[in-house]
């Protein structure tokens, strides 16, 4: 059996349901809203470990034509190397965004210290700026420390 309800117990009542939806909606709304945020930043961080992980590929490149071309490893040093290999590998480097080795836009930079006795210290630094990223967002770099011996 239904019990009457009076009028004014109903009419304070009506609505509710309404606003639960709108709350609910909003509160899915801000969830939705969030996982979008974490999405963009999980690819810009992906990217720049692609970057990185370039960078880094093309300094062990260098490094390895350098312990094959012992003899010849003060031509390696850039700027103002003479190297033949150095050719092809600022070609590669030039694929990193916001980098124009010809314009002298983030150019890369190897610095070749010590002698046959003591062994050389070859240091090797990448630079590259992410696409759509401002001046004052800066440059990212990757930079690798070898050491060659000089003794075969």
């Amino acid at each position: 059996m239904l019990i009457p309800v009076p009028h004014q117990q109903r009419s304070a009542q009506q609505g509710s349901i309404l606003l639960e939806g709108l709350i609910a909606i909003l509160i899915f709304s801000i969830g939705i809203l969030a996982i979008v945020g974490l999405h963009a930043s999980a690819i810009k961080t992906v990217a720049d470990a692609q970057y990185r992980l370039e960078a880094s590929l093309y300094a062990e490149r260098i490094v390895s034509l350098m312990w094959a071309d012992v003899p010849n490893i003060s031509t390696y040093a850039y700027p103002g190397g003479t190297a033949t290999a150095l050719a092809p590998w600022l070609s590669n480097i030039n694929t990193l965004p916001g980098v124009n080795v010809q314009g002298n836009l983030n150019p890369p930079t190897i610095t070749v210290a010590g002698s046959a006795a003591n062994g050389w210290t070859v240091t090797v630094s990448i630079f590259w700026q992410a696409p759509g990223a401002t001046a004052n967002e800066g440059r990212h770099n990757f930079r690798s420390v070898s050491y060659i011996s000089g003794k075969t």
